[in-house]
């Protein structure tokens, strides 16, 4: 899960919220084999959020592995006065996640996997949808996906003009 740069977790007050805990079964010689892998989403609700999947042979174990990615693998989300900057749609597997900008005070109006990595953000105000498999993990990983799409218009702006002024320069 290779979003962006990476972001140094330990100057962050991040808080740990826990999606999902399977339980998965391996078969071996003298019966199954069991294990638990936990979805963990963590967030300091200021822009930054970060998913990770943990296994291990007890749910305690798997939920501080799942935690210890997620703080591996956090990105920095780009908000416009509570809200993302633009629409957008991001598929993940079977998954797919529309998230969509709103207005001051709608809310967050999120199910499952994709409310819990929202609210983890920090974002205040957004309408979202999730469509096709409703598998949490696939559900966050789109959600994260989506997120690390996003850019901050202004910034955009300014480098296309930068570079459009390079263009220029080297034409005359």
């Amino acid at each position: 899960m290779d979003y962006s740069q990476k972001i140094d977790a330990r100057d962050l007050n991040l808080t740990e919220r826990l999606i999902n805990v399977n339980r998965v079964a391996k078969v071996v010689k003298r019966g199954r084999r069991f294990s638990f892998s936990a979805l963990v989403v963590v967030g300091d609700g200021e822009g930054h959020v970060g998913a990770g999947l943990g296994k291990a042979r007890e749910v305690p174990a798997a939920i501080r592995k799942g935690g210890a990615i997620a703080r591996k693998n956090l990105i920095k989300v780009p908000m416009i006065e509570g809200t993302i900057p633009f629409k957008i749609v991001s598929k993940f597997g079977g998954a797919k996640v529309m998230l969509k900008p709103a207005g001051p005070g709608t809310g967050v109006i999120a199910g499952g996997g994709v409310r819990a990595t929202v609210e983890a953000a920090g974002i205040k105000d957004i309408v979202t949808k999730s469509m096709g498999s409703s598998n949490p993990t696939n559900v966050v990983r789109a959600t994260m996906l989506a997120l690390a799409q996003l850019r901050d218009p202004q910034q955009e702006v300014a480098k296309r003009k930068s570079t459009a002024a390079g263009v220029e320069e080297s034409r005359v």
